[in-house]
């Protein structure tokens, strides 16, 4: 296994929702907030690359974490690469979301690629929890 890929993780997920819902949830700052387990009030997102995006997650216990980051490319109805700012690090981590129709339905992939196995596996479990929660949304008919 090469040392590039030996940190990464792929998830993938078919929603049952159309793809511009599913693109609509990541890219609509009241909707983000409303799956992503984000503080209410908190994210703010300028969908282009270059521009800046940040919220404040609120954990299961309570406890609240800022983020800050910016999106690396961004290609309508298909994929973002999310960069987050990590402290300590010079580079940004990067998370990609592709999206693909499949009929009235959605195929998301996300995918990262990380330092450690530690890191690896916590953002693997987060982004579960993601597309979890995300699921969830679309299947209450949220952000129709």
């Amino acid at each position: 296994m090469s040392t590039e890929t030996a940190f990464s993780y792929h998830l993938t997920r078919t929603l049952d929702a159309p793809l511009s819902r599913v693109w609509q949830a990541w890219t609509t700052p009241d909707r983000y907030a409303r799956w992503s387990y984000a503080a209410p009030g908190s994210v703010e997102l300028d969908v282009r690359p270059g521009g800046a995006w940040k919220a404040t997650m609120v954990t299961p216990d309570g406890g609240q974490f800022p983020l800050t980051g910016s999106y690396l490319e961004v290609e309508e109805n298909r994929r973002l690469v999310v960069g987050m700012d990590v402290p300590g690090k010079d580079a940004q981590t990067a998370m990609t979301v592709e999206l693909d129709e499949d009929g009235p339905r959605t195929r998301i992939a996300l995918h990262q690629t990380c330092d450690t196995v530690e890191e690896r596996d916590m953002a693997e479990q987060g982004s579960t929890m993601l597309l979890d929660s995300l699921t969830a949304f679309l299947a209450e008919g949220a952000g129709a």
